[in-house]
């Protein structure tokens, strides 16, 4: 191959060497002054050649060759397989005979310093030692006055850069060849600078990992669709649908590796909004793609593709004005991108190919064959829905730490203890991947309680630990027993924790987040509601489309402010507010993880959502017993106490708020006095939080003895 190349490249200087020295002789007649003659001042060099090549020049020039020898020489040059470079761009641009002599008077400029003189001396004019259209209109023998048309190739795709200032003609404004195609006829082919900036890499690659069975079926879908269309007078955009950014990266690169061209990506938002910019670009990428070849991915994943009311938006703008094939990421379908247009969904790796992936890398642990490996790779699919190049990253950054470090005993998880320290660490890289963008929606919570720290009636205890067991068995009845095949929706697990303000809501999520070994996220509403129409759907979209990755608990605290009724229609404000629950309706439906909607007001709810939850735990006020076991577990072992007589505090009509509240207070009286928590101090913050809460003061709760 490299041997072909370099007899390519010894050509390609051949042709360009004989071209050249036919061009001068041509200028040289038409101004009457013999070649030696016009350059006898002129430094003996050319810009771009070798010596040999200089050498060949003189010799031709030396010999005094005629122009039809000089023809001769440049005809046999440019015969040769494969052909030079300026005939290969004439080809795939379609430029006619005229147009490649025009080309090659404007790189004559930039290759041999010789030519402007010889073209001031052509035009009579030493004040324009330029090439013009004029010249080539004069000089040629098959002129073509069309070649100055914008729609044919010189100008349409950039080949010549026309330096017209005020009102000077257009035949006599100097040209000048484009850098991009000066190169590319000296053998340089890579891709136009102007374009190279605004081109990203791909987040993911998948050159060494294959992909998934179901995904390698979207592969070669996109590549009989592409195959079977003509994408040589339209554009041929292939959408990919869906959620997983990553996947449709992978996806489109190995479809691009079997069709051919590279690809490259282009994030959406960069496009230039000014159409004359955007048409500009267009004809750029247009003519790169001819040139390389070349397909591009537009990653409009994130962008709304919402446009100025009565404009195209850019994206389809530039599809509109462009030729080749495009991959364009977007969430949902997009409309009118023309009658080549065609959408595939890419989704993540089903729960038996994540299973897979995970038993893969297990058996590089040397686990993945051993019963611990296969229940540790059912624990992670079950849990984490991650495509296939995360779960690989994951995989092996573990493998690294596993090799460095012990691992720390306090990390191991309570359901992944039973397998070996690296399930344990890949439980927790997997936590620890779900959570970067998450953290930009809600506020993450950091669970302390446990079984031993809630005091619940054994009824609500036993409907919390039937909420955990759901969670971490759904793998075992969705997908091994089949009910995923069956449900379409309804695949997750929505629960309402309603009661008074204080009871445990809170504190039941954390204990459910510990006891699984999850994330717990509080849903600010102050981040996702917005007054501006539509904003809301959008915030929410993107809240449960990063919850979708797993290892999280949502906990939408007040879901009553964000979760009511709908209201009769009687403005837009209402019919706005109408179209946010349907859609949380819609979207909490189809939300594959644990979230709990905590209220104090469970009547504001609106009647849907009820049908919708699978479980509704009633947080009761705590009876006289519950009072007493929180008042005996709410002070830490650390804490300095005395004579605390925990039947007298239960008469205390608390919540466990409340309760916990007035244990703090006690606290930092006793730090205050530097003394232990005692029974007048404890009284004495007990009154304060009652008359915080407006709540009446019995006279015989403060008498003890």
């Amino acid at each position: 191959m490299n041997e072909q190349l370099a007899t390519w490249e010894k050509n390609n200087e051949a042709y360009l060497a004989a071209a050249l020295a036919w061009l001068r002789e041509q200028l040289s007649q038409f101004g009457a002054v013999p070649a030696e003659t016009a350059v006898a001042d002129e430094p003996r060099r050319f810009g771009l050649f070798s010596r040999s090549r200089i050498e060949e020049s003189d010799r031709l020039l030396a010999a005094p060759p005629t122009l039809a020898r000089l023809a001769e020489r440049l005809a046999e040059a440019e015969a040769v397989e494969p052909p030079p470079a300026l005939h290969i761009l004439a080809r795939r641009l379609g430029l006619s005979r005229f147009e490649q002599e025009v080309l090659l008077l404007c790189l004559g400029m930039e290759l041999d310093t010789r030519f402007p003189a010889l073209c001031a001396q052509a035009q009579a004019d030493p004040n324009r030692p330029y090439p013009t259209f004029a010249l080539a209109l004069a000089l040629f023998d098959e002129p073509a006055w069309d070649a100055l048309s914008p729609e044919r190739p010189l100008r349409y795709w950039q080949l010549i850069e026309i330096n017209q200032p005020g009102a000077q003609p257009l035949t006599t404004s100097a040209l000048r060849v484009d850098e991009r195609v000066l190169n590319y006829a000296k053998g340089l082919n890579y891709l136009d600078d102007r374009l190279s900036p605004l081109l990203a890499p791909f987040d993911v690659s998948q050159d060494a990992d294959p992909l998934p069975p179901s995904q390698e079926t979207a592969v070669a879908q996109i590549v009989g669709q592409v195959q079977h269309s003509q994408p040589n007078s339209v554009p041929l955009v292939v959408q990919l649908l869906g959620i997983d950014n990553l996947s449709k990266q992978m996806v489109a690169q190995r479809a691009a590796a079997e069709l051919g061209p590279h690809l490259n990506r282009l994030p959406a938002e960069l496009l230039p909004t000014d159409p004359n910019q955007l048409e500009k670009m267009a004809r750029l990428w247009q003519r790169e793609s001819i040139l390389l070849p070349l397909a591009l991915y537009l990653d409009a994943h994130e962008s709304d593709g919402e446009a100025t009311p009565g404009q195209t938006p850019p994206l389809q703008r530039f599809l509109a004005r462009s030729q080749g094939i495009f991959f364009l990421a977007t969430r949902e379908l997009r409309p009118g991108l023309g009658a080549a247009a065609t959408a595939v969904e890419i989704h993540r790796p089903t729960p038996a190919e994540q299973q897979a992936i995970w038993q893969e890398i297990l058996s590089a642990n040397g686990s993945g064959t051993t019963d611990d490996g296969q229940e540790g790779s059912a624990l992670l699919a079950g849990q984490f829905n991650l495509n296939a190049a995360t779960i690989r990253q994951i995989g092996r950054s573990a493998l690294a730490e596993s090799a460095n470090e012990e691992t720390d005993p306090s990390r191991i998880t309570h359901h992944a203890s039973r397998f070996t320290p690296y399930v344990s660490r890949l439980w927790h890289a997997c936590l620890t991947n779900t959570r970067p963008r998450l953290d930009q929606l809600a506020q993450r919570i950091e669970p302390k309680a446990t079984w031993d720290d809630i005091v619940l009636s054994d009824e609500l205890a036993g409907l919390l630990r039937q909420i955990a067991t759901q969670v971490r068995h759904r793998n075992t009845v969705y997908d091994a027993w089949g009910f995923r095949e069956k449900m379409s929706r309804g695949l997750g697990l929505s629960a309402l924790f309603a009661g008074e303000s204080g009871t445990g809501k809170t504190m039941a999520a954390e204990v459910l987040a510990n006891e699984l070994e999850l994330n717990l996220y509080r849903i600010d509403l102050s981040a996702v509601v917005s007054k501006y129409i539509g904003e809301t759907e959008k915030n929410l979209r993107r809240l449960f489309d990063a919850a979708e990755d797993g290892g999280v608990i949502l906990f939408f605290d007040e879901a009553d402010a964000l979760f009511g009724k709908r209201t009769e229609v009687k403005d837009s404000h209402d019919r706005y507010a109408n179209i946010e629950v349907n859609y949380l309706l819609q979207r909490m439906e189809a939300y594959r993880g644990l979230a709990i909607l905590a209220t104090n007001r469970r009547s504001a709810l609106d009647a849907a959502f009820l049908r919708r939850l699978r479980f509704v735990v009633n947080f009761a006020f705590p009876d006289l017993a519950q009072r007493r076991a929180i008042w005996q577990r709410i002070l830490p072992p650390q804490t300095p106490q005395a004579d605390l007589d925990y039947d007298h505090l239960a008469r205390l009509n608390l919540t466990g708020g409340s309760i916990q509240n007035v244990a703090l207070s006690a606290a930092f009286l006793a730090a205050q006095r530097d003394e232990p928590v005692t029974m007048p101090l404890i009284l004495e913050a007990a009154r304060a939080e009652l008359r915080k809460m407006e709540r009446p003061l019995r006279e015989r709760d403060w008498v003890w003895q």
